[in-house]
């Protein structure tokens, strides 16, 4: 049949359709008893209008798939057909399920070359994810089987079935609709001769499934990223930059921004207030106001309900002087991260050390991690972020040229794809003669995206004009990271060869 000859349309089933369905069914599950009768499908239909879906062709029924709503720990484990058809051919439907069942998909012979499998799978997995159901069910006959049985385990036809060393005209294309086989079913069809009884069990997994919780206590996905553009400044107290800070912090939190993103060593003008000549003693000094730039920071965040992650200042330990970001959540709590990766510059001039531990922080809008400026350009720190779930990478920076700043933003970038996560830089723009070794600043702040369909085709999510104190907003889909991760043009993260990231 000429494609230009199809009038294709996607529906729900009805009762109507009986007399249809019936001479599809029949012709193509003669070798196990045909169609069900019309009161299974009128009570299927009844019972679960929306997972009984068709194809139509000029008003012809051409492709048909039935479903049913079911409990997976019930149906996850090992079953078999008969668990699902019960006395009277009447159909196991549980309305308050929490997965989807897929009894059967059947496509008129004719029609088999226009992919109507895959749309009639597309319509089901649209059905789960609108339900908020955990997954897809399906018992899978093996056909082919019988073909191979005297030369291969049921176990053995499988793998080659997954090698695509062998064609089984129903594991194959459930393996091409990202279902995965989670065991082997004996005895499930013992009338299903090329089967030889034996079935997969296969699941499709929602990963936008939300298990279900009280209201307050459902996280974000829509997620509002702000971010400040700093311009640098002559300081002459510790207030006046607090003030610069809250101004910044009410203007985002007005905006409805979940978070609050400023620059590595933003309130550095303060060291204008100590002697220059010696460098080691003016981070020092500046180290003096970091506890009193945490508390208050933390306390806007309370007030102003917005996340802020304090950009980075430097801090004493041990008489020892660390690069340190704080993560200042909303409900009050506080978390550090300190620089791990330690320029020249800053070991040099200021005799800055590197922390040794690196955290993901669980926050009421996703998974962050701090990695303050230099430390992007070490995928590691990228990788181990993402073994843990990052959802969003913040990286507080400061550069004094663009070829020093296109280091952070090239490997920002690259962290974002590799690890399918979004990343946010933001720095300080501006001249601050008085201040030695931060006497010119060069800062574009960006929020990066994976590269894929569901991002902009740059992959860039939002930026700032170059050197110019502004802020920044960008709203981040969380959802949308778990699609990339598992049904993305690319999947960079499932198709690691860990076995071979290692010399012999």
């Amino acid at each position: 049949m000429a494609h230009e000859e199809l009038h294709l349309n996607l529906r729900n089933l009805t009762s109507e359709d009986y007399d249809q369905l019936r001479v599809l069914m029949d012709s193509i599950y003669d070798d196990i008893g045909g169609a069900w009768p019309r009161d299974t499908i009128k009570a299927l239909v009844a019972q679960f209008p929306d997972g009984q879906i068709c194809i139509e062709d000029s008003g012809e029924l051409v492709a048909v798939a039935l479903t049913v709503s079911v409990e997976y720990d019930r149906f996850s484990n090992p079953h078999t057909y008969d668990d699902l058809i019960l006395r009277n051919q009447k159909i196991l439907h549980n309305p308050k399920g929490d997965s989807l069942y897929g009894l059967d998909v059947f496509i008129h012979p004719e029609y088999r070359g226009y992919r109507l499998g895959r749309r009639l799978y597309e319509a089901r997995k649209e059905l789960c994810r609108s339900m908020n159901l955990r997954g897809i069910l399906a018992g899978g006959r093996i056909p082919s089987y019988f073909k191979y049985s005297d030369q291969y385990s049921p176990e053995e036809y499988i793998q080659r079935v997954s090698r695509r060393e062998i064609y089984d005209p129903i594991l194959t294309f459930q393996l091409s609709n990202d279902f995965q086989v989670t065991r082997l079913m004996h005895k499930y069809l013992p009338e299903d001769q090329k089967s030889l009884g034996y079935a997969t069990l296969l699941e499709w997994r929602n990963i936008l499934y939300t298990p279900p919780q009280a209201v307050l206590k459902t996280k974000k996905t829509q997620v509002r990223m702000g971010a400040v553009q700093w311009q640098m400044r002559e300081f002459g107290s510790v207030e006046e930059v607090l003030r610069q800070v809250e101004y910044f912090v009410d203007a985002l939190s007005n905006y409805k921004s979940d978070f609050a993103l400023f620059p590595e060593f933003f309130n550095a003008p303060l060291m204008g207030l100590t002697d220059q000549i010696d460098q080691t003693r003016a981070i020092r000094f500046l180290a003096g106001f970091t506890e009193q730039f945490r508390d208050q920071m933390s306390e806007m965040a309370v007030s102003y309900n917005i996340n802020i992650i304090t950009g980075s200042m430097p801090i004493l330990v041990d008489d020892r002087v660390y690069n340190v970001s704080y993560l200042c959540h909303r409900d009050g709590r506080v978390d550090e991260q300190m620089k791990i990766h330690i320029t020249p510059h800053e070991r040099r001039d200021w005799v800055i050390e590197g922390g040794d531990l690196f955290n993901v922080f669980e926050t009421d809008a996703g998974r962050v991690a701090i990695m303050i400026c230099y430390d992007i350009e070490f995928p590691e720190l990228g990788r181990m972020a993402a073994e843990e779930d990052v959802d969003i990478i913040c990286v507080p920076f400061w550069t004094d040229t663009k070829n020093g700043y296109l280091r952070v933003r090239h490997c920002a970038q690259a962290r974002a794809i590799e690890n399918e996560c979004y990343v946010v830089i933001t720095g300080s723009v501006g001249n601050l003669p008085k201040v030695e070794n931060l006497d010119v600043q060069y800062a574009q702040s960006s929020v990066f995206s994976p590269s894929d369909f569901a991002f902009p085709h740059d992959a860039v999510m939002a930026e700032t004009t170059p050197n110019t104190e502004m802020i920044m907003f960008s709203d981040l889909d969380l959802e949308k990271l778990k699609l990339v991760r598992n049904e993305g043009s690319v999947t960079n993260l499932k198709d690691r060869r860990r076995e071979i990231y290692r010399f012999q």
